[in-house]
């Protein structure tokens, strides 16, 4: 074991390696109860006709294991101490954009999240899938990025109640001196403090001590005894092998632009974490990342085997500088996060407890990380602002990933023609110009 993860070669011991694994896992520990609250639409009463909720139990079981199986992958294929599990952003896109904003059912958006799945592992095979990513402009992916932080940061202060519809400004403050947005209040606080002292996993801690919190004041019903807290492993039987069943439903623009979309953010969301966890443990050579094409197909097949399970796509986690702080440096370190996934197996009944209020400033909270991409685009170039701006202000004004993602990669050739910078724009661009010009077309 020690010789096939190079623990010699790279400075580390179990000891080290275990110790970084756990860290990871309280670090992203969060997405075991918020992917299950997003995915299953808590907080919103009335859906769509025709469209049903998920089954939280059920997406509870296929976060822990879809986590487990791709950091697996990625432990053992890649051997990068790099932890998966379905991503934020992602899954707010499958359940506010795709099921609660254009109506599909839950089983058509899974069948969307195998399709883009296929597709990464054929695009990642030929090696296409590294060539596409450099095909789109490094502003753009940015403004992407910081846009989709904006937007989940906006659905945590919508759930929580600080933010609600106002018919005379569209928007307002909410009622701060109701019991449930002050506990929010409350966890969003406390979750600030953690993470400004740099404690590793204040998200997840945060969202204890709100839980707690509204246990105490009598705001969320405790646990009963033992079986509140331990129990069997809940059933995958609700959501098990429906993107297979509803396969045929793919087949239209709509869909394509889904799953485009789908393909689009979490193409760079797994390069950008890659490159940034491999730079933080030393790991690049020569600018470049060792075993590239294999950690792109673990992360590739995990998202074919979340969506077999029932979960939105699964994803590289940034959280996993947490445990290369704490020194992890092999794969054994995405080994032991995926260990401790599957035993969070048996305290599904906890999600009786992580209520919006509870959920709500996680989101808040990995929304201003997200947004940190900011910083990097070219804001003094204007034929840059003006995409990457329309990007970032159109998710959470449209409550729609996808088109604010279409609105910016229209705008993005015609202001590059017009500043005379046609040559700079790759042929994949104006492929993605017409796209989500036909997208807003079938919209219409």
């Amino acid at each position: 074991m020690k010789k096939y993860f190079r623990f010699d070669e790279l400075g580390t011991n179990y000891r080290t390696e275990f110790m970084a694994g756990l860290t990871t896992f309280l670090a992203m520990a969060y997405v075991l109860f918020v992917n299950p609250s997003t995915l299953a639409l808590v907080g919103i009463e009335d859906l769509p006709s025709g469209v049903t909720r998920m089954d939280q139990d059920a997406v509870f079981a296929a976060t822990a294991i879809a986590a487990a199986v791709g950091s697996l992958f990625m432990g053992l294929i890649a051997k990068y101490p790099i932890a998966l599990a379905p991503g934020m952003g992602l899954n707010a896109f499958f359940a506010y954009t795709v099921v609660l904003g254009y109506g599909i059912p839950w089983e058509t958006a899974l069948s969307g999240v195998l399709a883009s799945g296929l597709i990464f592992v054929v695009l990642t095979l030929t090696g296409l899938r590294e060539k596409i990513i450099n095909a789109i402009p490094a502003n753009l992916k940015m403004a992407v990025g910081a846009g989709i932080g904006f937007f989940i940061a906006f659905i945590g202060f919508q759930n929580s109640g600080i933010i609600v519809a106002n018919e005379a400004t569209l928007l307002g403050l909410g009622d701060l001196t109701t019991p449930t947005v002050l506990l929010a209040i409350f966890g969003l606080v406390v979750s600030i403090i953690l993470m400004t002292i740099g404690i590793r996993g204040g998200i997840f801690y945060g969202m204890i001590i709100t839980a707690i919190a509204g246990m105490v004041t009598g705001l969320i019903t405790p646990p009963s005894g033992l079986d509140g807290v331990v129990s069997s492993v809940p059933s995958l039987a609700p959501t098990f092998g429906q993107a297979f069943v509803n396969f045929g439903d793919i087949f239209t623009l709509q869909m394509l632009v889904v799953i485009l979309t789908f393909l689009f953010v979490d193409f760079f969301d797994t390069a950008g974490t890659l490159v940034a966890v491999a730079n933080q443990a030393g790991l690049m050579k020569d600018n470049k990342l060792p075993r590239a094409g294999k950690a792109l197909f673990a992360d590739s097949a995990a998202t074919v085997v979340g969506a077999t399970l029932g979960t939105s796509t699964t994803t590289a986690y940034v959280e996993s500088t947490a445990g290369v702080g704490a020194g992890g440096r092999t794969g054994f370190t995405a080994v032991v996060t995926a260990m401790f996934f599957l035993l969070a197996l048996f305290f599904s009944p906890l999600l009786s407890v992580v209520t919006p209020e509870v959920t709500a400033p996680a989101l808040i909270i990995v929304g201003v990380l997200m947004s940190s991409a900011l910083k990097n685009i070219e804001w003094d170039q204007f034929e840059i602002a003006v995409p990457a701006f329309l990007i970032v202000i159109a998710m959470p004004l449209t409550y729609s990933i996808a088109t604010g993602i279409a609105i910016g990669f229209i705008f993005y050739p015609i202001t590059m023609v017009l500043k005379g910078r046609a040559k700079e724009i790759h042929p994949v661009m104006y492929f993605l110009f017409v796209i989500f010009i036909l997208y807003f077309v079938f919209l219409s």
